[in-house]
């Protein structure tokens, strides 16, 4: 495509100084700048026939035989000689000057300096021009790509020309569901005949759900990948501008684009910026998103799928999307992305570690067994931040160390080894940690300890007991809560029974214990005087961590006070019998209490293993695990 030629200002101004400069050098005077000594003699020797005065110049007109000298010597070149010649000089103080002149009868005149052509240009012509570009600048940025108001609706999209996008399912690990999934998108953008000759119809809209960092947006990319379509990638926030009605024409634009380029896929990444249930809250600026996602639902009914236009969506809060969104006809199928099983994240580990140097003693099972929680973000910054660490010690491949200090740097936060505790504090941080698990290997349902370590990581952790399961679970029975609050409550038993006095290190465990009896008593129904009763309603988010209510739930409890008071009773209950049942294993186990703290005090950090043989346990090291 051959490229345009744009008017600019900016050519004018060029061809007045090629002109400026042509005319300048052709037709302008030869000008000889010669000292104020110079000139003098020059007009005492009568070879100056008139002069110019103006107040720091002097421009004089030499006679014929002056010049016609230097043209016989040759001091001026043969393309000069037809010029008029001038000679210049710098003015000096000199009162006796007009004296002087006329003594040797020289003509002069004094020049008057006009400013007005410097004052006019300084005045209007200069800031015209920096106007004129402070203007083309703005508009190019709001317009992208040319100056116009109009253009401020154009959508945001970034657009991916068929393979541009890179990814294909051969990048995609540890979702084979969701690619199953999907792979039906594509068959219908290679084949659309096989569903059109049957009469079948694909979905308007999928909409991707699941945690963050789980490969939502890649999924998409690897879906055009496949298919060898155009990809067209926006995020919710893009359709939302200061400007009232921006949004809804970026929804009308971007449907405009994906027709002209059907097939195609359209991507919006974090829909939930946009699609927000509307009638939550009262701001003024709600207007304008909902006008937003009202152009959105109409611009869904109005496409055909037959025009090969599909549409992706992603989002991690699914639970705050409008119905109207959801319902059939628009995204009507929703594909969960959930965090991998051992086996998806042991595929992504291997996906990662293809492009990073792995030492023979890296066992990618292990690590998969050791990362329960993982997402696929999670395993790759794993990966990257255990080649860091290789390179940190001067390795020229990552070894299992490595792997092992990256996953306690992603848990556990980034390790302060020159952080100085007095010797009182660092004994009852030992103490805690031997408190956590001595309970958690003498309790039935808690998870094997991995690692005990008084060194203090991340944010005011002083300490920490790495616990890991032995395999993934997705329920948990009324004792298994119960053994979980009790190894929470492990170190500040150890405290008491070691110390007769309580710290203030225990803060978080008993947050985290209050918060699993309270859910035990309000949701899951496991409180005896209360009953198969629920008093929670889910406003949680699904697949973000914490407890942030959803929007328009401000969390308005539906129970009496007397129930209230009731489930405060039962929560505090769980928690005191719980602590009773600590304080009993620990005072069993003082010996062992006190001599693994010891050890600690000493090492800092202690194994699972180490830590088991210490106890007379059998060891449940992951390598007597492997399978042969």
């Amino acid at each position: 495509m051959d490229k345009r030629t744009h008017f600019s200002l900016w050519y004018i101004v060029f061809a007045f100084l090629v002109m400026f400069f042509i005319q300048g050098i052709l037709y302008g005077p030869n000008i000889e700048t010669v000292p104020y000594s110079d000139f003098i003699n020059l007009v005492k020797q009568g070879k100056i026939e008139k002069v110019l005065l103006s107040d720091k110049l002097i421009t004089a007109t030499p006679t014929k035989e002056y010049v016609e000298g230097l043209e016989k010597s040759g001091k001026i070149p043969k393309w000069k000689m037809k010029k008029h010649q001038i000679i210049t000089s710098v003015r000096v103080q000199d009162p006796q000057l007009i004296s002087f002149l006329l003594s040797h009868n020289v003509r002069f005149a004094a020049k008057l300096e006009n400013k007005w052509l410097s004052e006019f240009f300084f005045s209007w012509v200069l800031p015209l021009i920096l106007l004129f570009g402070l203007w083309s600048v703005i508009f190019r940025k709001m317009g992208q790509g040319g100056p116009g108001l109009l253009s401020i609706g154009k959508s945001k999209a970034k657009v991916y020309e068929e393979k541009e996008t890179g990814v294909t399912f051969e990048d995609v690990a540890g979702q084979d569901e969701a690619k199953e999934e999907l792979k039906e998108i594509i068959e219908f953008l290679k084949y659309p005949e096989r569903y059109q000759n049957i009469g079948g119809r694909l979905p308007k809209g999928i909409l991707l759900v699941g945690p963050p960092g789980t490969g939502k947006t890649l999924l998409a990319k690897a879906v055009a990948g496949e298919a060898h379509v155009p990809f067209l990638s926006i995020s919710g926030s893009d359709f939302v501008e200061m400007f009232v009605g921006v949004g809804a024409a970026r929804v009308r634009d971007l449907f405009n684009e994906a027709e002209k380029r059907a097939p195609c896929i359209i991507f919006i990444d974090e829909i939930d910026a946009l699609g927000k249930a509307r009638g939550i809250g009262g701001l003024a600026g709600n207007d304008e998103r909902e006008q937003t996602l009202n152009q959105l639902l109409a611009e869904m009914d109005g496409f055909d799928t037959k025009k090969g236009v599909i549409i992706l969506a992603a989002t991690n809060r699914p639970e705050i999307l409008d119905p109207a969104l959801l319902r059939a006809g628009r995204f009507d199928r929703q594909i969960l992305v959930d965090r991998p099983d051992i086996l998806g994240r042991e595929a992504i580990l291997k996906v990662h570690a293809k492009k990073v140097k792995m030492a023979d003693d890296v066992d990618l099972k292990v690590i998969a067994k050791r990362t329960p929680g993982f997402v696929g973000a999670d395993l790759a910054n794993l990966i990257n931040e255990a080649a860091l660490l290789a390179v940190r010690k001067g390795k020229d491949k990552v070894t299992m160390e490595e792997m092992e200090e990256a996953i306690d740097r992603i848990v556990a936060g980034l390790e302060k080894k020159k952080r100085v505790m007095n010797k009182k504090e660092k004994e009852i941080v030992a103490v805690h940690e031997t408190g956590h698990a001595l309970v958690a290997e003498s309790v039935p349902n808690a998870d094997p300890v991995h690692r005990i370590s008084i060194i203090p990581r991340g944010i005011g952790a002083l300490g920490y007991t790495l616990q890991l399961p032995t395999e993934d679970r997705y329920l948990m029975t009324k004792e298994e809560l119960l053994d979980k609050i009790a190894v929470l409550l492990g170190g500040r038993g150890a405290e008491e029974i070691t110390f007769k006095e309580i710290s203030t290190g225990a803060q978080n465990d008993l947050e985290r214990a209050t918060d699993i009896a309270r859910r035990m008593v309000m949701s899951y129904g496991m409180s005896e005087k209360l009953g198969l009763v629920t008093f929670e309603k889910s406003s949680h988010p699904t697949f973000l961590e914490g407890n942030y209510p959803l929007p328009g739930q401000g969390g308005g409890k539906e129970f009496s006070e007397k129930t209230a008071y009731m489930i405060d009773e039962e929560v505090k209950e769980i928690i005191q019998k719980s602590y009773a049942r600590v304080k009993e294993i620990l005072e069993t186990h003082r010996d062992d209490l006190r001599k693994v703290s010891e050890t600690l005090m000493e090492r800092e950090v202690l194994e699972g293993d180490e830590f088991r043989k210490m106890i007379g346990k059998e060891t449940t090291s992951e390598n007597s695990k492997k399978e042969e």
